[in-house]
């Protein structure tokens, strides 16, 4: 029995949903999202909350009932009030900046690192050392702040790096003479 699949999502005001055709449409403020569900599940959209239901008793429809539930939640969350995810750099030199449709990093190499901030997705910093990225889709600001991570990872004996704002980076202690 899914824990996560057996409860409703509230649908807040000023979105819209739209089910149809194997797939539930949401519109909101920041834009609008489609998300193409499992056959596996049934959606069903009253008084203001979405539910879903397994057609069936298989693994399969089990699995994707909590799954399904997850996505919907997220692209309702998503078009209302949107994602954001806070990352910190650590190091002497180590700085962002927007400048455009870019986001530059200086990061202890040889160059700076340009990175091309996608459609859809906004960045701030409002600190050399912080960076804030904000979009509807909860996938790509996590994917997209995943590969702004690995520019830098952080690492474990001093800290520098790019991390997550709540991030715990476990530190080392350094070689002993």
């Amino acid at each position: 029995m899914s824990r996560v699949g057996g409860s409703p999502i509230r649908v807040p005001s000023g979105v819209t949903v739209e089910i149809g055709n194997q797939a539930i449409t949401t519109k909101g403020r920041l834009g609008e999202m489609t998300y193409a569900f499992s056959e596996d599940v049934e959606v069903t959209f009253e008084d203001g909350e979405v539910s879903v239901t397994p057609k069936s008793r298989s693994k399969r429809a089990r699995s994707m009932w909590g799954t399904t539930r997850a996505r919907i939640n997220n692209i309702v969350q998503g078009v209302h009030e949107g994602f954001t995810l806070d990352m910190e750099i650590n190091g002497v030199g180590y700085r962002a900046a927007v400048e455009g449709k870019e986001l530059v990093l200086a990061l202890g190499y040889s160059h700076p690192v340009r990175y091309l901030i996608p459609d859809g997705i906004t960045m701030k910093c409002e600190r050399p050392t912080a960076i804030s990225v904000h979009g509807m889709d909860k996938q790509k600001v996590g994917q997209l702040a995943a590969e702004i991570r690995g520019f830098r990872p952080p690492e474990p004996f001093k800290g520098k790096g790019i991390r997550y704002a709540n991030e715990y980076v476990r530190r080392k202690e350094g070689k002993k003479k």
